[in-house]
Formats: C-alpha cells, sequence, structure tokens
C-alpha cells in the first residue's frame, strides 16, 4: 500500500531539496560531488535473476564488522535516534525516537523487543544481489550489508512495505526526504560498482532534477569485510 501511494505521488516530485534531517547520521561526513552528475557514471543493464539469493549470502546479520564492540544494528540506532538509552555500557540500544523518521516524517518511538523501528537497507540486499552482488566475494557482500552508507533507521511499516524496491518503484511517503534517499542509492551503487536498470536510471534523473545541488553522501565503510566473516 505504501509503495502505492508513493508511486501515485509521482516520481519527479522532490521538494525541500536535500532533506537530509540527521544526515550525519545517515552515515557519512563529507559529501561527494552532485548526485545528478554521478547518475549518469552507473552502469545500466537489465535486472539478473533472483536465483539463489537469500539473506545468509550477506553475512550473518548486523555483524561487528567495525570491531568496535557492537553489532551494527545497535551503532545504527545509537547513530539515528534520539535520546538514546543503553541496557549497559553503550552497546545495546533500549530505547530512543526518531524525530523525525526520514521516510514519513513523523516521529516513531523505539522501544526494543516491540519496536516500530526497522534498520533499512536503503540499496536491499536482494536488489543488489540482481544487479551485481550475486558475482562477489563474500567478503564484499557482507560489506554492503553492514556498511552504514547504506543503513538507516526507519519506520517498520514503509520499509517493510518497500521490499526489494529500487527508485523505480518505491520512494518515500515524505516527498522532503526523496532527494537525499536517491542520492543515497546512487552513492552505495557507485561505491560498490552495482548497476542500475533503464527504468531505475531514469527515475533516479527525475527525482534528482528537481535538486541539483544535492550531493551523493560518502563515507562508510570499507568494501570488503574483515576476513573473519564468513556467508553462504
Amino acid at each position: 500500500m505504501v509503495a502505492l501511494l508513493v508511486l501515485g505521488g509521482g516520481l519527479s516530485a522532490c521538494e525541500g531539496g536535500g532533506g537530509d534531517g540527521k544526515d550525519g547520521a545517515a552515515g557519512s561526513g563529507a559529501r561527494g560531488g552532485p548526485a545528478l552528475a554521478a547518475v549518469d557514471s552507473l552502469t545500466v543493464k537489465g535486472r539478473a535473476p533472483r536465483t539463489g539469493y537469500e539473506r545468509a549470502r550477506f553475512g550473518s546479520p548486523w555483524a561487528d564488522t567495525d570491531s568496535n564492540g557492537c553489532g551494527t544494528r545497535d551503532d545504527i540506532l545509537k547513530r539515528d535516534l534520539d535520546g538514546v538509552k543503553f541496557r549497559d555500557g553503550d552497546c545495546t540500544v533500549v530505547s530512543g525516537t526518531l524525530a523525525p523518521d526520514p521516510y514519513t516524517g513523523k516521529e516513531v518511538t523505539f522501544t526494543r523487543g516491540r519496536s516500530r523501528v526497522d534498520i533499512d537497507h536503503v540499496v536491499a540486499l536482494s536488489d543488489a544481489w540482481q544487479k551485481g552482488a550475486g558475482k562477489w566475494r563474500p567478503s564484499k557482500r557482507i560489506a554492503l550489508a553492514n556498511d552504514p552508507l547504506n543503513l538507516l533507521a526507519v519506520d517498520a511499516g514503509p520499509n517493510r512495505g518497500k521490499g526489494d524496491g529500487d527508485t523505480a518503484t518505491w520512494l518515500p511517503a515524505n516527498k522532503s526526504y526523496r532527494c537525499a534517499y536517491v542520492a543515497r542509492q546512487v552513492a552505495v551503487k557507485k561505491k560498490y560498482g552495482l548497476w542500475v536498470t533503464g527504468a531505475e536510471r531514469d527515475a533516479m534523473r527525475r527525482v534528482l532534477s528537481r535538486c541539483p545541488q544535492e550531493k551523493l553522501p560518502a563515507g562508510g565503510g570499507p568494501t570488503e569485510a574483515p576476513g573473519r566473516f564468513r556467508a553462504r
């Protein structure tokens, strides 16, 4: 339902420029070049079969690939939530608030164990699998799955409606975040060498043409996970 509402609003809408919100949160630090220009650097190909995809191909969920003692999920919650409280130390997040949630613009409360907050892979892992990742080394797939550049804490409902949609099939209902969202997808695909379909490239251009000054977010983790991590 979320996807239908978004598409009904038109892919070209992108109000309010970047709409980044807590984009130090969005994981990046320094900004890259214009996102619109970067779209044309992406390889355009057809979607490969989904055959062989499973989450385990990208390693165990939320591995501590940066070796800071915390799983990736808690790292992103700590980065993106306000008013964070921990179980013990500064690792296990038990509560906090998305203020606002980037996908809806609404405030969402996180409580561990019964949460309305998901960690979204901005470029869905299934989408990545069909656009290059199916041929990667396991260490690169694990890196993508845990890269802060590709992760956002978001309202669970819209995220689950997104599935493995790309820019051509799903955009956030929050129009003020669409430019930042698409720029992040472009940044991830450029960083990892993932391709896009023709429809996806055209949708990226339509969104970013409304905010030509939108920059690529930069940074995140390395494109290879440490050798101690394994994937199927």
